[in-house]
């Protein structure tokens, strides 16, 4: 392991500080702000998850369209300039006065953040390593959990000495400092374009899938409520933390004190994950690797115990940190590397677009007197429904690998 990431240490150091900047357009960051979002712009939960909804199903659409330039453009350029948007869009939070701005500061953020830093970050590892990449998938996953770990806690303990538009800008030009860094990183990159059609690994039938196949092809659309689930109620949950937090009556900071274990968890399951899927590979480990999630939301909907919840983050950080190496290793095991970027764009924009309903729906049934633990109960049965059809879906396709 120390023999490889010495090798590949510049292209793993730049996709792991591409999916820690990514932080700034993720959903866990965000609402770190919620409260002061909602009271400097007088939102109810209803219409603040309304708008987090709409600029996030907005980006979703369009990464179907600009993650297809991971196949076209060096990871270092595309990168730089992702960098300047995500940048230009922190300072647009910080800067903005008006509630009829908010969806396109939303759509700014979460399209530069956690969709294309991370698209580019993803697609990278997946193409670059095809022997070792679960590994390179889990070390450049790293940058999540780091950015998890590390920017709750300290933003919202900044929160209590500054402005929460200040640390917007602090985002912004730590930002526009990575990409020196990156240059540097990638001064020497592997690009798409330099590969020859033998560098390239195949996917079932021993074949290049196109994106248009891919939408026709069965397997994908058993794939839908598994690349939804996690997209869409581990955002609620995170999206929603302010409030979870007021109805078990603790302090927010409590439970926010909470999440580097989670992110220490979810660290764990993510280097194991990727060790073990360069070994079995995704057909024996993804129809298994959402199981976890059942039991962390059944204990967030049914306990009032902080020491329980944190239980419930224990096994809601497991499939987290598998979610960031095995989802992102499949499509390149059963559809090949040659259009990895534009058929991770299509997953990519399902997973964003869960992220979009994930706030919305909770906000909407919150405001209509369905509380968030009786929510949960429901989002645990989902995952028990989505655990099924991805298993049937896999075990299926493996036989044509």
């Amino acid at each position: 392991m120390f023999g490889f990431l010495a090798r590949n240490a510049r292209w793993l150091a730049a996709g792991a500080m591409l999916t820690f900047l990514s932080s700034f357009g993720q959903t866990f960051f965000i609402s770190i702000f919620a409260g002061e979002i909602r009271e400097t712009f007088g939102l109810s939960h209803g219409a603040w998850g309304g708008i987090y909804t709409l600029g996030t199903a907005a980006s979703a659409a369009a990464m179907v369209w600009a993650g297809v330039l991971t196949d076209r453009f060096r990871s270092r350029v595309l990168g730089s300039f992702v960098l300047v948007a995500l940048a230009s869009a922190c300072l647009f939070m910080a800067l903005n006065t008006a509630a009829a701005l908010i969806p396109f500061v939303i759509f700014a953020l979460r399209f530069c953040g956690q969709g294309m830093a991370s698209h580019i970050a993803v697609v990278s590892m997946s193409r670059w390593f095809v022997a070792t990449r679960g590994r390179a998938l889990s070390v450049a996953g790293l940058g999540f959990a780091f950015g998890e770990a590390v920017l709750p806690v300290t933003f919202v303990s900044l929160m209590l000495v500054l402005d929460w538009r200040w640390l917007w800008v602090g985002a912004a030009v730590t930002s526009i400092a990575a990409i020196p860094v990156l240059l540097m990183l990638l001064r020497q990159e592997r690009t798409p374009q330099s590969h020859a059609d033998t560098d390239h690994a195949l996917g079932m039938a021993q074949r290049h899938w196109t994106r248009k196949e891919v939408l026709g092809h069965w397997l994908f659309w058993f794939m839908v409520p598994a690349l939804l689930g996690p997209a869409a109620f581990n955002t609620a949950f995170f999206f929603q933390q302010v409030h979870f937090a007021e109805i078990k009556g603790w302090a927010h900071l409590d439970l926010v004190a909470l999440f580097p274990f989670y992110t220490a968890t979810a660290v764990g399951a993510l280097v194991l994950s990727g060790w073990l899927l360069d070994r079995l590979g995704t057909p024996r480990l993804m129809p298994w690797f959402q199981t976890p999630m059942i039991v962390a939301f059944l204990l967030f909907g049914l306990t009032e115990s902080l020491a329980l919840t944190f239980l419930g983050l224990i096994f809601l950080a497991l499939s987290a940190g598998a979610n960031n190496t095995l989802p992102n290793a499949f499509w390149a095991e059963f559809y090949g590397t040659r259009n990895l970027g534009a058929i991770k764009s299509m997953a990519a924009a399902v997973m964003v677009f869960g992220s979009a309903i994930g706030p919305g729906i909770t906000g909407v049934l919150i405001d209509a007197g369905i509380g968030i633990e009786t929510q949960y109960i429901g989002v645990a049965t989902y995952f028990v429904v989505a655990s099924v059809l991805m298993g049937i879906g896999v075990t299926r396709a493996r036989a044509l690998l």
